[in-house]
């Protein structure tokens, strides 16, 4: 009686250790599960974080590239720097007479100012197009190419009055590829003229201009002198074939006076390049965000392409690695029955075969056999108990 009292006692302590220790497995095994599970997150997450930054790098890399490839240089500027040229006057130079033509003896140009003097001479520059060996400005597109000239505000140069600016453009040959003739002083027109002179100031607006500035110009912070843009070309197009690399620049006027100048070059943009140098970061947004989006749709068609190759490939190994096993077992029906029949005879008349189960009847089974070993382990701690007792 005492001891069957001990052997119950015995069992009511043992069967809350049981149910606590499955309840800490069970829970040991759920907090495994989800770290492995966040720590699979984790890793997900920074795949497809680092796959995003990577995706936009290569989109501003090829827009970038698309920009500084596609874009010209906006502006170029150049100082000017003049000489003067001397050259013989028409109406004295030495004239070859025949009875049918006349041969001048010099060369010799008949816009001189004074049509009494033998030489005259005007200021003339040559500007290079050409920078680090690579041409300035790009084919096909249209240039605004104007002069600027910083002139004092001097009695001279208002005498002078209108001067003519004469351009020309020449290409590596020596080819005369483009040339006008502007004036510093009218607004800009159809024609190839341009007039231009320093802007006016009556004596009294002068007088107390200088009184206002005067310890401005006493100290030398500022001069009395006026700036002239002269516009030589409205929209320049340079030719891909016979590019241009030197600018030839004349001023028609011996008496100008010029303290500097200076020769710009603006590019006139329109329709895409219109968008992209006006519009930088809008035009930035679109392009990285296209670029992005088209290939972030080819990385899907590829990660998807891979996963079906994957899918079919234990597909294709299941049937082409079955297909020869029963071709085997056909070839050989003689050795398949005594196998069969000798594991039957082994497993006995209430076995079963497990090459003749399918998968979910295995899984029954060996759930099964695990669940008839689990109770005879436990029938074998109880006989353990009651001996022990």
């Amino acid at each position: 009686m005492d001891q069957e009292n001990h052997l119950a006692s015995e069992e009511d302590v043992g069967e809350p250790l049981v149910i606590i220790g499955q309840v800490l497995l069970r829970l040991q095994q759920t907090v495994i599960l989800g770290i492995s599970r966040a720590r699979q997150r984790v890793l997900q997450g920074l795949t497809v974080f680092s796959i995003v930054i990577l995706l936009l790098l290569i989109a501003a890399f090829l827009y970038g590239t698309f920009y500084f490839s596609y874009m010209p240089k906006a502006a170029f500027s150049a100082p000017v720097y003049y000489y003067y040229r001397w050259v013989k006057c028409s109406c004295k130079g030495p004239i070859i007479r025949h009875i049918f033509y006349e041969i001048p003896l010099f060369d010799y140009r008949t816009d001189c100012e004074s049509p009494s003097s033998f030489w005259c001479s005007y200021p003339v520059a040559n500007v290079s197009l050409m920078r680090s060996k690579n041409h300035a400005l790009t084919f096909g597109q249209a240039y605004r190419m104007y002069l600027q000239l910083e002139m004092p505000d001097s009695p001279a140069n208002h005498e002078v009055g209108m001067f003519m600016i004469k351009t020309t453009c020449f290409s590596q040959g020596g080819d005369k590829l483009a040339s006008s003739a502007r004036t510093a002083s009218q607004l800009q027109k159809a024609s190839s003229s341009r007039f231009g002179m320093l802007r006016y100031q009556s004596d009294l607006l002068k007088t107390l201009g200088t009184l206002l500035f005067l310890p401005a110009f006493l100290s030398g912070a500022a001069e009395q002198k006026q700036v002239v843009d002269v516009e030589l070309f409205s929209e320049f197009v340079d030719d891909p074939y016979a590019p241009s690399v030197t600018v030839v620049i004349e001023v028609l006027s011996s008496r100008v006076q010029i303290y500097s100048s200076q020769l710009y070059v603006h590019a006139h943009f329109t329709g895409l390049r219109y968008l992209l140098f006006y519009y930088p970061i809008l035009s930035a947004l679109i392009g990285v965000a296209s670029n992005f989006t088209f290939l972030s749709f080819l990385f899907i068609l590829s990660y998807i392409r891979q996963l079906l190759r994957l899918q079919q490939k234990p597909e294709q190994l299941t049937t082409n690695g079955h297909q020869p096993e029963w071709n085997d077992v056909n070839n050989q029906p003689g050795k398949e029955k005594g196998l069969s029949t000798d594991t039957a005879e082994r497993l006995g008349p209430l076995q079963t075969d497990p090459t003749d189960l399918s998968e979910d009847e295995r899984h029954l089974q060996l759930s099964s056999n695990t669940d008839t070993q689990n109770q005879h382990a436990l029938n074998q701690e109880d006989m353990y108990q009651s001996k022990a007792a």
